[in-house]
């Protein structure tokens, strides 16, 4: 069921480009359920072919069952032409992992949550053009590090942590929002849809760490390395933040000084506030 689950996934990417999205509080919440839905229809009607031509046995026995069941319906012919298919439909995934992964960087970046110089726009294209390599740096360093199977139990393990601890801050949100607030977005079923959403995580994640310790191992060695900058960001930047709110505290204080004063301080008080964008960069 492990790979099963990751053929499943993906759909978590959609909430990457919200910010862009016109209407997201509609459109989001639109696509994700008809995206689910679509691969769901699509993936039990290619296992229904698959096991009419093939049969359980066949089915059992081969590791390309695309291109056995073409090989089939079409002969030798028809296998290339699918396994030129899943090619194109494999560069097409890499695609939009490269592309919309780096956006959660930049968002991290930006709230500074994560190293700053990440968040850096292309001034000619708005491409988080760091963002983007260091994502596709880490997935080829990833890709090099061993087989398939190997690295689906690294994904696998640190994917449903991530999707089960979302979705407990739903909990903690609804706590310090009530569902009367206004503005909110609220998940339906919650908290029954969200509580099973959660154990079903659980579940995976355990399954995956008991077949496979090592690999899961590895996975969560990786997350332990990833978080160990991210903390250190963090901390610089709440540290960041708590001395510009001092500057701030600062420059008030002074300006209400200059401004009892009298007519003649403006230019200290204009002075005093360039030198304070200067010195104060906004975070």
């Amino acid at each position: 069921m492990i790979p099963v689950a990751f053929a499943y996934g993906g759909w978590q990417t959609a909430s990457f480009v919200a910010a862009e999205m016109r209407n997201p509080r509609r459109d989001l919440s639109r696509g994700l359920i008809m995206g689910v839905i679509g691969v769901v229809a699509l993936y039990l009607a290619v296992n229904f072919i698959c096991l009419r031509v093939l049969r359980p046995d066949g089915l059992a026995a081969t590791r390309t069952p695309a291109s056995s069941v073409m090989r089939a319906a079409l002969g030798e012919r028809g296998a290339k032409w699918i396994a030129f298919g899943i090619a194109i439909s494999t560069l097409g995934f890499l695609s939009q992992g490269i592309l919309t992964a780096p956006r959660v960087y930049y968002a991290m970046a930006r709230d500074g949550l994560f190293f700053k110089s990440v968040g850096w726009l292309s001034p000619k294209t708005g491409v988080p053009v760091v963002a983007i390599i260091l994502q596709g740096v880490t997935a080829t360093v990833i890709a090099l590090s061993g087989r398939y199977e190997q690295i689906l139990n690294y994904v696998i393990s640190v994917d449903f942590i991530s999707f089960g601890l979302t979705a407990s801050s739903l909990f903690v949100f609804r706590r310090k929002y009530p569902a009367s607030s206004p503005g909110l977005y609220l998940a339906p079923g919650h908290p029954y849809t969200t509580g099973l959403f959660v154990l079903a995580c659980a579940a995976i994640v355990t399954a995956t760490i008991s077949t496979f310790p090592a690999n899961s191992a590895i996975g969560l060695i990786i997350l332990l390395f990833v978080l160990e900058p991210l903390i250190a960001a963090r901390f610089r930047c709440n540290q960041t933040r708590s001395d510009q709110t001092r500057s701030n505290q600062t420059y008030e204080t002074a300006t209400i000084r200059l401004h009892a004063v009298g007519k003649n301080a403006e230019p200290r008080e204009i002075q005093s506030r360039d030198q304070r964008r200067r010195l104060v960069p906004l975070v």
